[in-house]
């Protein structure tokens, strides 16, 4: 893969922010954009564990859902503050995925603001992200193509990032928004995806305070180094070619996954990988070409 370095600035204008990354969809990292945010000093897991211990909190992992089983079905539930303490003893692929602060954690709201960068948010969706020391998340695009700011607090996570259009080589499962689940992106293997070797993209190490802006369809990958805790505000795209793909992302490609994976199970999974391999292989080919 060809991965370059993200640009990093300690902080930006609105206009320039707007006209030299939103627009053209560059993603880039921000090291002060949070710099006054009470959030910067108070949140910890600790904290986490003292504020919102009380709450249930559904646990996602990185294993492929098998057979009937639904695409996003949790691995476990348990109590924030025995979370807490799972991240603290050690290495965990338990992740809490779209924490909804304004509905389970609304004593949170005053710890941030929304920044003036010249976008409109979507303000009834600020949602927090947990994960433990060699956890990771799927390579995914976020089905509403909304454009994320994501703030990290907590400890350090590694994000690697590509366009959209780079999908035929990233080995895409059809009726899905997610790419191979078997591919560790951090760590490819080349030999048994070879079409990886054509796909560009980018790489980051997010640090405590960083801010990293993932543009409008991009593709995620992310590596847990250490227990993490991380913040997402989202502005979704104004253009109607995108809301239309979010549209049918939520009324067709999700509903449509299901009844398969409920009507022929482990087959249904097969046959979406095996088109994933072919599509890509055959971009290899075609590249080769050019």
């Amino acid at each position: 893969m060809h991965l370059e370095k993200i640009k990093t600035v300690d902080i930006i204008e609105a206009k320039d922010f707007k006209e030299s990354y939103v627009k053209p969809l560059i993603p880039l990292v921000i090291k002060e954009l949070s710099k006054d945010w009470p959030a910067r000093e108070k949140w910890s897991l600790d904290y986490f564990a003292q504020e919102v211990g009380e709450v249930e909190v559904p646990l996602y992992n990185s294993e492929p859902a098998k057979g009937k089983e639904l695409s996003r079905k949790p691995a476990a539930r348990m109590l924030m503050k025995n979370y807490v303490e799972l991240l603290k003893n050690g290495p965990t692929d338990l992740r809490i995925f779209f924490f909804n602060m304004l509905q389970k954690a609304p004593q949170l709201m005053g710890d941030f603001k929304y920044p003036n960068l010249g976008i409109k948010f979507f303000k009834k969706l600020p949602v927090l992200f947990f994960g433990g020391a060699g956890s990771r998340v799927l390579l995914h695009y976020d089905m509403d193509f909304a454009n994320n700011l994501h703030f990290n607090f907590v400890g350090e996570k590694e994000v690697i990032l590509f366009p959209h259009d780079q999908k035929t080589f990233l080995y895409h499962v059809p009726h899905s928004i997610v790419a191979m689940e078997s591919i560790e992106f951090d760590d490819p293997d080349y030999d048994k995806f070879p079409a990886l070797k054509y796909a560009k993209g980018f790489k980051v190490l997010l640090q405590p305070g960083d801010m990293l802006y993932i543009p409008s369809g991009y593709w995620h990958y992310i590596r847990y180094k250490t227990p993490s805790v991380s913040l997402t505000l989202r502005s979704f795209p104004s253009s109607f070619p995108k809301k239309a793909k979010f549209l049918r992302s939520i009324l067709f490609t999700m509903h449509f996954d299901n009844i398969m994976r409920k009507l022929k199970g482990q087959k249904w999974v097969d046959y979406k990988n095996q088109k994933a391999i072919k599509i890509a292989h055959k971009a290899t080919e075609d590249n080769k070409l050019l």
